[in-house]
């Protein structure tokens, strides 16, 4: 890499750019020192646009995006460096300047956004809110609007969703709310840091053409900040790489992925889990069974809050762990995978159904008929991993509280004894055992989601149920925990319950493959046997979608039209014949049944045994 990498990048464009960001630093004073959290950054974007950024969590990616709106929390503070604005200096704006620009000119979707959202408001409120600072319309009018957005952004139930409470929306559902919220007014730079991190990939795949269509419509400029290098492969015209504050390389988007400059750039490329590789097969890095479990949620309505109806999150579903193996669970967000997941630990209690699990004793026990002593005592062998890290670890507590927790909860008394063994927890997913005495508020998401981690491995547990585990992992942090899984898996004999919307990740990791659609399985199989040979219409919908690491190759999508099936009021017959491309008569009256359609492959469909499929391998020989 030259001296140069921080210049300005020089675009073919006929215009002057819309945002310039030249030599940009922004600090944050700390008792030990002073965090370069910017420390020099410049780049050019131009109308109509997009410039995706990536880096590791904590690299500046994110405060370069807080830097652009002024919205960098204390002590931070921007001490030199220029920022432009359509030519306007935003550095020497006032206030109130910059509250008219944000969210009307330039609008930001956050990585976490029920951070984002006021837990005392409904979502509808807050964004009709937004709406009318902007614009000068009637609440009638903005309403009107909202609801138009959330319908364009994949919401089912748009109406009824713009009135619920973020608390009452899955991961999934507040992120697309929050993507509605920042383009309700149609900005001219819309900046989104980890847009998609928490969708699936048949949602990220809608929302990604959204923001295309946007894009062209209005002549919109995007800065993408993400991880995912499949995404910025599909949707980046240049990419700026971002390390320790500073940009170590930015290019064209084919000229970065085939022609990488710097080492960091091309270690994060070999990084990348490719949904072509062979399962399990390390990663270059940066140095029980379910019978028929159900879980249904009541709909009360009414002064004195009477039942009259349920949603069916969990609706029949049965599937066998084998011990040491890995089975993911993939599926749209709302399918019931989390679910499913907090079921079988007794998160949630099951409305019916057996979960049978195999105690390190020998003893097969329904974990759904257990009291909380027994509970508590089988909570060793059985550990989850969730997927959101700001909200899984207690703010007023030290890392060496959240991590040790579990130790002292099971036995482990002395003080020092947990401190050793949360010391080698911290290294053992890449943290330093001095950050013990810090506040999860000190790390960066990606460092919270790894605390997390430590802390489900606290105890050797046989069962580990990860839930979606590294969605807001960079690549070359999420390859180092996906290795380490696997390491663990190898040494411990762990059995894994893999939850994801990544099916790049899924192949990796995973020896089997569940699909959930609207609370049902509709397909299992062993890993290479579904990717290359899905016997599923909603399988092959999912495997179209996956974005691919390459800007040269431009994969065969099916983009699914309709909205995802009602849990509490799903269609007869198939529940996915609304939005199937292969459906006939029989789809829309008869319910399919469980079979096995080929060795160990199993497929909830009725035209699975004659529909041809295209698998992985079919779709790279296509494009």
């Amino acid at each position: 890499m030259t001296d140069d990498a921080n210049t300005p990048l020089a675009l073919r464009s006929s215009g002057p750019p819309l945002l310039s960001v030249h030599n940009l630093h922004t600090y944050f004073p700390q008792e030990e020192g002073t965090v370069k959290a910017v420390d020099g950054v410049s780049f050019d974007l131009y109308p109509g646009r997009t410039l995706g950024i990536v880096g590791e969590s904590g690299c500046g990616k994110s405060m370069t995006a807080r830097s652009i709106l002024r919205i960098v929390d204390r002590p931070g503070r921007i001490v030199a460096g220029e920022i432009r604005f359509r030519r306007r200096k935003q550095l020497d704006a006032n206030s109130d300047d910059m509250r008219a620009v944000r969210g009307a000119e330039i609008a930001l979707v956050f990585q976490e956004p029920m951070s984002s959202f006021s837990p005392v408001h409904t979502i509808g409120n807050q964004i009709v809110e937004a709406i009318l600072l902007h614009q000068k319309v009637s609440k009638r009018q903005a309403r009107a609007r909202a609801i138009e957005v959330f319908r364009d952004v994949g919401i089912p139930l748009p109406e009824q969703r713009l009135d619920a409470y973020a608390h009452q929306l899955s991961g999934g559902l507040r992120q697309r709310a929050m993507i509605a919220m920042a383009l309700v007014c149609n900005p001219s730079l819309l900046i989104a840091d980890e847009p998609t991190t928490a969708l699936d990939v048949t949602t990220q795949a809608q929302i990604l053409d959204l923001l295309r269509h946007l894009q062209q419509e209005y002549g919109m400029a995007i800065m993408l900040i993400t991880h995912d290098l499949g995404v910025i492969a599909e949707m980046a015209d240049d990419v700026v790489v971002m390390y320790l504050g500073r940009v170590v390389e930015h290019a064209p988007v084919d000229e970065l992925f085939h022609a990488p400059k710097h080492p960091y750039t091309q270690a994060l490329l070999r990084s990348i889990p490719h949904i072509r590789s062979r399962p399990r097969e390390r990663l270059a890095s940066v140095a029980g069974s379910v019978p028929d479990l159900q879980k249904l949620f009541p709909i009360r309505k009414g002064f004195w809050k009477r039942t009259v109806g349920h949603v069916r999150a969990v609706d029949g579903v049965s599937f066998t762990l084998n011990e040491g193996e890995t089975l993911g669970l993939v599926g749209e967000s709302g399918c019931g995978k989390t679910t499913t997941a907090r079921c079988i630990l007794q998160a949630l209690k099951p409305t019916q159904g057996q979960i049978l699990f195999r105690t390190e004793a020998g003893a097969v026990v329904d974990v759904a008929t257990l009291d909380k002593t027994e509970l508590r005592a089988l909570r060793r062998e059985m550990q989850m991993v969730f997927q959101d890290p700001f909200t899984s670890l207690n703010p007023r507590m030290t890392l060496l509280d959240i991590v040790g927790e579990p130790l002292r909860v099971h036995g482990m008394k002395k003080r020092r004894e947990r401190e050793a063994r949360v010391a080698e927890l911290l290294r053992l997913v890449g943290l330093r055992a001095e950050y013990m005495r810090r506040f999860p508020h000190a790390f960066s998401g990606g460092e919270r989601q790894r605390i997390g981690i430590a802390r489900a491995f606290a105890l050797h547990p046989r069962l580990v149920i990860a839930d979606e585990p590294v969605s807001a992992l960079d690549v070359s942090v999420q390859a180092q925990i996906l290795n380490l899984l696997l390491d663990l898996q190898t040494e411990l004999r762990l059995t894994y319950l893999f939850v994801a919307h990544d099916l790049s990740v899924v192949k990796h990791i995973s020896d089997r493959v569940a699909v959930m659609y609207v609370g049902q399985l509709v397909e299992l199989a062993p890993t290479e046997q579904l990717f290359m040979a899905p016997k599923h219409p909603y399988t092959d919908a999912l495997l179209s979608a996956v974005p691919e690491p390459d800007p040269r190759q431009r994969t065969r999508r099916i983009v699914l039209q309709g909205e995802v099936a009602n849990p509490a009021d799903p269609p007869s017959g198939c529940y996915f014949h609304p939005r199937c491309p292969h459906a006939i008569e029989v789809c829309r009256t008869q319910a399919p049944t469980w079979e096995e359609v080929a060795p160990q492959h199993f497929a909830r469909c009725h035209r699975a045994h004659e529909l041809q499929l295209i698998g992985v391998e079919e779709v790279a020989r296509t494009t």
